[in-house]
């Protein structure tokens, strides 16, 4: 009942725009002032390079026949059906292998099993494993090469998930593909109103008759998070481990509004496995979710088990306390948050249960963070990349498959190039680059 009356009351308020009709999100016309803003989809850099490293497995998710040629003979580590890529390899985009060109390419993304490629005219390409349709491409057969996925509308990022993904296009729109769910595993984590699986990508038809555009999303093993351009954040799938934060743990077959996070907009959202966080105009993080691991940083201390959840937003505080947050990431089970001051702090991994202060970059400011499935990625403001967590997979890209506890510069990525995005998947990593102002 209580999850009802706040639907009731945050759709209320959501309608007191003028509804556009489905059709109108991809008209020409301009948004009247009744109505919530398009998100501004990010200016595409100068790409000079992509780098890519880490663990590509049979079905690839870095795709081994596109790196350089120079480099791919002698680099590697083959273990059984895996490729461990240690250290930044580039990748060459001009050749037959693939439908785009270099200066094509704006962003990459890395998901938990895939890799997407966005052009600068808002194409998207995958590849990777394809076992539960989470690719889009209408089968669920391996994309070993980038493949061209059929959407009708340019899209700005790419969230991919093991077993379902999320589309966010430049009109603001959600397009989900993949599993829908089980009575077991939870459902609705597409968002289409019930658990059917979707082998193409299908928009999420309650945000547009929500009147609401979307600024960005991210998808956990069952459940999905998208924030709106008005800073409200919604969730949807499976409830267990109190994941969409909304009190209780039953599933949703449709985006709800998470409450409880206080009157200040949400302006990033980050998710993990099976946890949320959200940063707001204050520069304070909240969290919800499993904590099985610390991932929640809400610092619990002993009472952290294979059972420990919060179903409600909770406030980072900790060491974070007084400090303001510009930018935050989650990984598998942990996470990591940047100051306004440059500052990194990280924690989950059962290896802190609050943020901890990254004190040997005291003197480097950070102005970045990604994470994967138990490392950290931090991007300093002269663009270079500083690696720490587990290296067994090669993410790391310190030429060595060895743990690091604290960060470390990541040096192959050639001193007249500057990283501007980085993507962390569960095993894998890409780098975007452009050249340094003379």
């Amino acid at each position: 009942m209580m999850l009802g009356i706040r639907r009731s009351l945050a759709l209320s308020k959501r309608r007191q725009w003028t509804n556009p009709p489905a059709s109108s999100r991809h008209s020409s016309a301009a948004a009247t002032a009744n109505e919530p803003s398009k998100p501004e989809a990010p200016s595409p850099s100068k790409v000079h390079s992509i780098y890519m490293w880490g663990t590509s497995p049979k079905v690839s998710t870095i795709p081994q026949n596109m790196l350089s040629g120079s480099v791919n003979k002698t680099s590697g580590m083959f273990s059984g059906k895996d490729t461990v890529i240690d250290h930044p390899m580039m990748l060459s985009l001009d050749s037959s292998e693939c439908d785009f060109k270099l200066g094509d390419i704006s962003r990459v993304f890395c998901g938990a099993t895939g890799t997407a490629f966005l052009s600068t005219d808002g194409k998207c390409f995958v590849l990777g494993s394809n076992k539960n349709g989470e690719l889009g491409i209408g089968e669920t057969k391996e994309v070993p090469k980038p493949t061209l996925l059929s959407i009708p509308v340019p899209v700005q990022k790419a969230s991919l998930g093991e077993n379902f993904s999320a589309l966010l296009t430049t009109e603001g729109d959600i397009y989900t593909f993949g599993y829908g769910g089980s009575l077991v595993n939870g459902m609705g984590m597409l968002g289409h109103g019930s658990m059917d699986s979707f082998k193409t990508p299908k928009q999420v038809e309650s945000l547009i008759e929500d009147g609401c555009y979307a600024s960005d999303v991210h998808v956990g093993e069952y459940s999905m998070t998208v924030l709106t351009t008005e800073g409200e954040v919604l969730t949807c799938g499976s409830g267990s481990y109190g994941r969409l934060g909304n009190v209780e743990t039953t599933d949703q077959l449709y985006l709800e509004p998470v409450e409880l996070m206080g009157a200040e907009e949400t302006v990033q959202i980050a998710g993990g496995h099976a946890f949320s966080l959200a940063l707001n105009t204050g520069g304070i993080i909240h969290s919800w979710g499993r904590n099985n691991e610390g991932q929640l940083g809400t610092g619990m201390g002993m009472a952290v088990d294979a059972y420990s959840m919060e179903s409600i937003p909770q406030p980072i505080e900790g060491d974070l306390e007084g400090r303001k947050v510009s930018r935050v990431a989650a990984g598998h089970s942990h996470a990591a948050a940047v100051t306004v001051d440059g500052e990194l702090f990280t924690w989950g991994m059962n290896s802190t249960h609050e943020p901890k202060l990254e004190s040997s970059l005291l003197h480097t400011k950070i102005v970045d963070v990604a994470c994967g499935k138990n490392y950290t990625l931090a991007l300093d403001e002269g663009g270079r990349v500083h690696a720490m967590g587990n290296g067994k997979t090669g993410v790391l890209g310190l030429a060595s498959t060895k743990y690091s506890a604290f960060p470390v510069l990541v040096e192959g990525i050639p001193a007249e190039e500057r990283v501007v995005h980085m993507s962390c998947g569960h095993a894998h990593v890409a780098c975007v680059t452009e050249l340094k102002n003379k």
